[in-house]
């Protein structure tokens, strides 16, 4: 019963449930690799600020270039997708160059600091088949896909006559006019009907008629929905009734709401293509935001939509890829923010991977005295420092206390206030950059080891029989080549170490000087010790003989196993104390394969219960059946020991108690359900690969600071708290996000606004203890029209889902469902309540950054999670929900409101990609091929009456029936067509931190109920509603809160 081999109820989990597997990150724009775009932009050359980084020498590039494995790869192709030995990974983030040297003059600032590549730099070295991770350092993938320069075509709308009038007995939705906003000292209004004046005939609808209703078609826009002008048009869904709707800035002069009658319908408000479509609003955010750089100098702007591809100049404010907050402009009192609802958070991804042409954070180094602090409240020196007294001093600009300036910091300050060295200090005029810690900020005060790698293998049965023990034995006789490292021209120094396990575990001595490993085997697994010290943890180029010779014999030693028990607890125990001998931090790989039912610590029973779903003991089925993994989690956090957990079930493992560690320590958990060597192995090899690579602090504390006014008071992700200020992660790598809600404790005011800045201190790879300072500064205001002006829907929408998903643990998930779509009412009621110009009641009004809350919304209370089908398991629930608890807002967006792409309509000239169509069945087209992509899946859903030419192009297959549903990867075929579609699809997966398989879905196939599992708009099979339905419950709730 298995997705990967035939067409069946399974879900993409591989089990009959609709889910999905692996989570990934949306791009900035439809294209960003987790670490670094396909094209480099172009150099801005704009208006210069006074701050620009100097172009780099021939020395500093050389040393922060791509670094070029001496030895050629030997890994093998895993499918014949992959030319590419290893996938092109995340280009890591540019190396944080070391800072000091006397200040030189403002137009070269950071003498030793120079940005490794300038934006048009030259053609680099290859890279090591994975985007070398190393050190941050920016190697430029050689295979990536060179397609995705030019911005997709923007949604010129081609505009139909009339809509077709339908039967009375069609009710229909009531209007949505959308009102431009008056913007007082802000960017325009992303989307407003004035843009779209003009008819563009030339350009093609790309939404078709709904294949499977009959009735004409919809006059729709290029980007497959209603035009902004023009009659209103027939809701697609026969038989629904919508509320009129508008979505509008503060009052201004207002469209008429409500249009007369057309002829032949009904008097009475005229109906519309529903409200806010998302592809208008991501593809109007593309046209004017996507050109020119995001300048972070400006306190308060809103930066585009993570659907857009922009460049970022630092100037201030830390860039948008590091945090997102849902409001940029903050209500100054506690009362206005009660009064809207609108929740106020930040989305900090601390350690995000930027693109190749924007530069990673400086490294400043103040030498033994380490960084300057303010003295009561100890805010790192910043940019919203205030120096007084001629530079003697300087004020907080969070606490206001006044510090002394130590004399070897001193500067005169300019005619402005400001200091003469601004410009070359990062720490002056930047809202991102890292300081190198002194012994202060070590544990115990002494400078921490490099960190330690672990690889734990079950060996029992289940493993061995669907052959995961031979795949990672083989893969990490190449993969241990490239572990992180900071410097690409200097070998990795973490350390490594092997166990595999049943119910007993097996440690293994890999000396350099051993003729042959040594296997030690702990039986006692009550009370778990390392056997020897000397010869667990190895240098790998010294060791390199003796770990080959092991990872041959580890599968043919547990071939004929019969055991197929297994321990889990005394697992994470042994690396934890491998890694306290050891006395350093580092990362356990765990691959485990089944529920640890043997006689140990940590040993669980089968509680699966479906019976619970839906009652008010349903909460208990996501936590932990045992303290016992808390407690451990605990301790590891206490040693630095992050834990990563790649799962192999074939029945219910308990993920919600298996988690429990790797979800406390910064790790992640992968999972393969039914995994079977032959059809999963490329997409588990790929995660292994980039796991195993990426960028990573250790031993990490994170503690968000704020200015007088407001405080964090709520943390979400993957981390541990002891108190309740320090965010603690034994690991924090670079797909990670921590969610801070912060409250007033106090007035802000319009003047000074609000400032935050988060402080993470770590362990980089090489051993080396860091600062990582990110500063942002937003907006307060007295006016609600002022908040609904500068939201940001989608960190909203991000924020929403952690609540609620953290909720499901502690309440019925009705009740959960229940208080999100209050929330979000009262959110709404509020913004037309006191913002919105006089208009019938009748109406539903919304705020234009606001437009899509209701459609994204929709989509959070219709997710597995909180709205579970029959068909999904516990065990994916659990999954799912951990999994989006440390996502960043890209990840979420693609998660929520999957993206769906009409591959029949590609331009194998240009590089653009086809205009996205909604998530709705009657989006697709019999004749159309089409690509949706979730961040943990990928379909290529093929229509009954597709083109032979296209099923040839793309399949190689001459009609629909001799297409193979069973295919996970297309056919190379020496034509324009199948190579554009598999770059697009390389692009899509180098977007994401997991691997996408790519599934094929036959129209009327038995896969296709997967399929249409994610066509968000439309209603599901667990009576989640539909976009239409949604909106007039929404638009009735808020009605109910008005009256």
């Amino acid at each position: 019963m298995n997705v990967n081999q035939q067409p069946h109820m399974a879900s993409p989990y591989g089990q009959p449930q609709s889910g999905y597997q692996g989570y990934q990150q949306t791009g900035y724009g439809n294209q960003h690799v987790p670490g670094g775009y396909p094209t480099p932009y172009a150099p801005y050359n704009g208006p210069a600020s006074t701050y620009q980084p100097a172009p780099p020498t021939v020395s500093q590039a050389s040393a922060s270039a791509a670094y070029t494995p001496s030895a050629p790869s030997s890994f093998a192709p895993s499918s014949a997708v992959h030319s590419q030995p290893l996938p092109p990974d995340s280009v890591a983030q540019t190396a944080p160059q070391p800072f000091y040297g006397a200040p030189p003059t403002p137009p070269q600032p950071f003498p030793g600091a120079a940005p490794p590549f300038s934006a048009a730099g030259p053609a680099q070295p290859p890279a090591p088949p994975l985007g070398s991770q190393q050190s941050f350092s920016q190697a430029h993938p050689p295979s990536q896909p060179q397609f995705t320069s030019a911005p997709p075509p923007v949604s010129t709308a081609s505009y139909g006559g009339p809509p077709p009038t339908t039967q009375a007995s069609h009710p229909r939705a009531p209007p949505l006019t959308s009102q431009p906003s008056t913007f007082s000292g802000g960017p325009p209004p992303t989307s407003s009907p004035s843009q779209y004046p003009q008819p563009m005939p030339q350009q093609p609808p790309v939404s078709q008629p709904n294949p499977f209703h009959s009735g004409p078609p919809q006059p729709t826009t290029a980007a497959g929905f209603p035009p902004q002008g023009g009659p209103p048009l027939r809701v697609p869904h026969p038989g629904v009734q919508g509320p009129p709707m508008t979505s509008q800035g503060p009052p201004t002069s207002q469209t008429n709401h409500v249009a007369p009658p057309q002829p032949g319908m009904l008097p009475g408000p005229p109906p519309v293509n529903m409200a806010g479509p998302p592809i208008q609003v991501i593809e109007d955010d593309k046209l004017n935001k996507g050109n020119e750089p995001f300048v972070t100098g400006v306190r308060g702007q809103v930066p585009p939509l993570v659907t857009t591809k922009f460049q970022v100049k630092d100037q201030g404010n830390a860039s948008p890829r590091f945090i997102r907050c849902t409001a940029y402009n903050m209500p100054c009192t506690s009362d206005m923010a009660k009064q809207s609802q609108v929740p106020l958070a930040a989305v900090i991804k601390p350690l995000a991977t930027l693109p190749l042409d924007e530069n990673g954070p400086y490294i400043v180094d103040h030498g033994e005295s380490g960084p300057i602090r303010c003295n009561r409240c100890k805010a790192y020196m910043c940019p919203y420092m205030q120096f007084i007294e001629g530079g003697r001093r300087f004020q907080c600009g969070f606490c206001s206390c006044v510090t002394e300036v130590p004399p070897h910091y001193f500067q005169h300050l300019d005619h402005t206030g400001k200091r003469v060295d601004c410009y070359d200090r990062p720490e002056l005029s930047m809202g991102s950059y890292e300081f190198l810690a002194t012994v202060d900020y070590c544990k115990n005060n002494k400078i921490p080891q490099p960190p330690a790698f672990i690889f734990l293998i079950d060996v029992s049965y289940n493993a061995v029989k669907n052959g995961m023990v031979a795949i990672v034995c083989q893969e990490l006789k190449t993969l241990l080549d490239y572990l992180p490292r900071e410097n690409p021209n200097v070998a990795s120094n973490i350390r490594v170490g092997f166990v595999t396990y049943n119910k007993v575990l097996h440690f293994y001595n890999v000396k350099a000087s051993l003729a042959q490993p040594q296997m030690m085997v702990v039986s006692d697994v009550a009370d778990m010790f390392v056997p020897l010290l000397d010869g667990f943890l190895v240098n790998v180029a010294e060791s390199r003989v003796v770990i080959e010779s092991l990872l041959d014999q580890i599968p043919d030693m547990f071939a004929d196993t019969r055991e197929t028990e297994t321990v889990f607890g005394p697992v994470i125990q042994a690396g934890l104390e491998a890694l306290k001998a050891a006395d350093c931090a580092g990362k356990l790989f765990v691959f485990h394969s089944s529920l640890p039912i043997a006689e140990a610590p940590g040993k669980l029973k089968n509680r699966e219960d479906k019976k619970l779903v839906g009652t008010d003991k349903e909460k208990s089925l996501f936590q932990a059946q045992v303290s016992f993994y808390s407690n451990l989690a605990k301790e590891c956090v206490a040693q630095g020991c992050c834990v990563d957990l790649f799962l192999f079930p074939n029945q219910y493992v308990d993920v919600a108690t298996l988690g429990v560690v790797p979800t406390s320590t910064g790790g992640s958990i992968y999972k393969y359900t039914y995994f079977q060597g032959q059809a999963d192995q490329e997409r588990f090899l790929n995660d292994l690969r980039k796991d195993v690579q990426k960028q990573m602090g250790f031993d990490a504390v994170m503690r968000v600071r704020t200015s007088t006014g407001i405080r964090p008071t709520d943390f979400f992700g993957s981390f541990y708290m002891s108190n309740t200020t320090d965010v603690e992660l034994a690991g924090l790598d670079c797909d990670k996000t921590v969610t801070v809600e912060f409250k007033h404790d106090d007035k802000l005011s319009e003047e000074t606004g609000a400032l935050m800045q988060c402080a993470v201190l770590y362990t980089s790879c090489s051993g080396q203890r860091r600062l990582r300072v990110h500063n942002m500064a937003v907006n307060c205001c007295t006016q609600l029209a002022d908040l609904y002006r500068n939201c940001e829907t989608d960190t909203i929408i991000n924020y929403f889902a952690k609540y609620a998903y953290r909720g499901v643990l502690n309440n019925p998930t009705k009740n959960v469902r229940d208080s999100l779509i209050n929330q979000c009412a009262q959110i709404l009621a509020c913004y037309r309540k006191n913002c919105a110009s006089p208009s019938s009641a009748g109406q539903l009004i919304l705020p234009e950054c606001m437009k899509l809350l209701p459609v994204y919304l929709n989509c959070v209370l219709k997710s597995d999670i909180l709205h579970p089908g029959a068909d999904i398991s516990l065990d994916d629930r659990a999954y799912l929900r951990q999994l989006v608890s440390a996502m960043d807002v890209a990840e979420s967006h693609a998660f929520f409101y999957p993206r769906l792409l009409p591959v029949h309509k590609l331009n194998v000239e240009g590089n653009a990609l086809p205009v996205a169509v909604r998530d709705s069945e009657e989006r697709l087209s019999k004749g159309g091929v089409y690509l949706l992509e979730t961040g943990l899946n990928l379909f290529l859903w093929v229509g009954a009456n597709a083109q032979q030419e296209l099923l040839q192009n793309i399949f190689g297959a001459p009609a629909f029936s001799q297409i193979d549903p069973n295919m996970t990867s297309l056919p190379i075929l020496d034509n324009p067509y199948s190579k554009r579609l598999r770059e697009i699809i390389e692009s899509f997966r180098a977007q994401r931190s997991r691997y996408m398989k790519l599934m094929v879905v036959k129209q009327e196939d038995k896969l296709e109920l997967i399929f249409k599992h994610f066509l968000v708009e439309d209603k599901n099979n667990s009576g989640g509603a539909s976009y239409v339905d949604f909106l007039c419950h929404m638009h009735k709730e808020i009605r109910q809160l008005l009256s």
